[in-house]
């Protein structure tokens, strides 16, 4: 039969969603000034390079190319300017451009409001980024329908609660393991209720995702100091010290990481097992406690088989590289495993795998009792 009562209630936390993303995305992060104001950015199509001074060295290029671009967008549009694309020496940095290339230009303004200085950032993506992001939108909508339009509102969502609210909190100081525990539990409370709806499946799921995060953040707490890591094993990491935000702590802030990432997965099991015990507890009502918790146990061994190398799979694709270089030099495992950056991704890849195991009897505790309450005299 139609639930009206349920559906109402989807609907208006749609909406209240709806308003909570667009304030989001019209929310400043505090830390745009910090940019040059004066600086326009658009779209250039490449005309003319010259190589001249751009010397070679094996597979690494090293000095200045001179781009000749023709900007296509903005208050400069059709002006032939050029600029200099700086080489470093770094494959993974350095673009090279070529004529019939896009490129995402800087402009910088004189006094005057004039051309100054044009720099080629790189290679301009943004439209092909839209385009993808615009695929990925219209297929959810296409198979999803009304629970693929919130999803896609859970996803959005998530993604400017990190931009807009993490990612400021931590630059301003604020401790990186209780701004990242607010945020997770925002955002499971936003994806799960979105998804899952305001009923006893949806507290289920997110009693049960909360629990295995909490677990998951009070291991990485535990271990952390036995593995003797430093923050700055990140990329970019020790790049923030010298920037102005000394007095950040990066090791908190590689910790909160490690939650944060496996946050996803935990909602995942989480939802599966709170389904699943509500399916069998709606076919049969008279379960009983014990009933649903063998039941929601036996489909948390099921897919705990498959999710716990879910971590390991997209943390050592990540690192794919590193590995092989360890590999082709002929590195002992012990040295290998004991290195800081190989000791990282495993504390990284256990302790949130921790989280993903944990999490299904979580669940299916909360479950056994919540969707047996009430119906067991019935």
């Amino acid at each position: 039969m139609f639930d009206f009562k349920s559906t109402r209630r989807d609907v208006l936390l749609c909406l209240l969603f709806a308003v909570l993303t667009a304030a989001l995305w019209r929310m400043p992060t505090g830390f745009e000034e910090r940019g040059d104001q004066t600086a326009l950015r658009a779209r250039a199509h490449v005309i003319e390079v010259d190589d001249t001074l751009v010397q070679q060295y094996g597979m690494i290029r090293l000095g200045a190319q001179a781009v000749t671009m023709k900007i296509a967008e903005g208050p400069f549009t059709g002006r032939v300017v050029t600029g200099e694309n700086l080489l470093t020496g770094k494959l993974e940095l350095d673009k090279i451009f070529a004529p019939g290339d896009d490129a995402l230009a800087v402009i910088t303004r004189d006094e005057l409001g004039e051309i100054g200085r044009v720099n080629p950032q790189d290679h301009y993506r943004l439209d092909t980024e839209l385009w993808l992001l615009c695929l990925f939108a219209a297929l959810l909508l296409a198979f999803g329908g009304f629970t693929g339009a919130k999803a896609l509102l859970s996803f959005l969502f998530t993604a400017l609660a990190i931009w807009k609210l993490l990612i400021p909190a931590m630059l301003r100081g604020h401790d990186p393991i209780y701004a990242t525990l607010g945020l997770v539990t925002a955002i499971t409370a936003a994806i799960i209720f979105l998804v899952g709806g305001m009923n006893r499946k949806g507290m289920v799921a997110f009693l049960g995702a909360m629990l295995g995060v909490a677990a998951t953040c009070a291991l990485a707490l535990v271990f952390a100091p036995e593995f003797k890591l430093h923050g700055a094993i990140r990329p970019f990491s020790e790049s923030l010290l010298y920037t102005g935000f000394a007095h950040l702590d990066l090791s908190r802030i590689f910790l909160a990481g490690i939650f944060l990432a496996s946050a996803g997965a935990v909602m995942d099991l989480s939802m599966d097992v709170a389904a699943a015990q509500d399916e069998v507890v709606r076919a049969k009502p008279d379960i009983g406690f014990a009933g649903a918790l063998r039941a929601g146990f036996a489909v948390g061994r099921a897919v705990t088989g498959t999710m716990t190398t879910t971590l390991l799979l997209a943390y050592s694709a990540s690192y794919m590289t590193l590995l092989m270089v360890f590999m082709a030099q002929g590195v002992p495992m012990a040295n290998l495993f004991n290195m800081s950056y190989v000791a990282a991704e495993v504390f990284n890849t256990l302790v949130g795998s921790f989280g993903l195991i944990t999490v299904a009897p979580f669940t299916a505790l909360a479950g056994a009792f919540l969707f047996t309450r009430g119906r067991q005299g019935a």
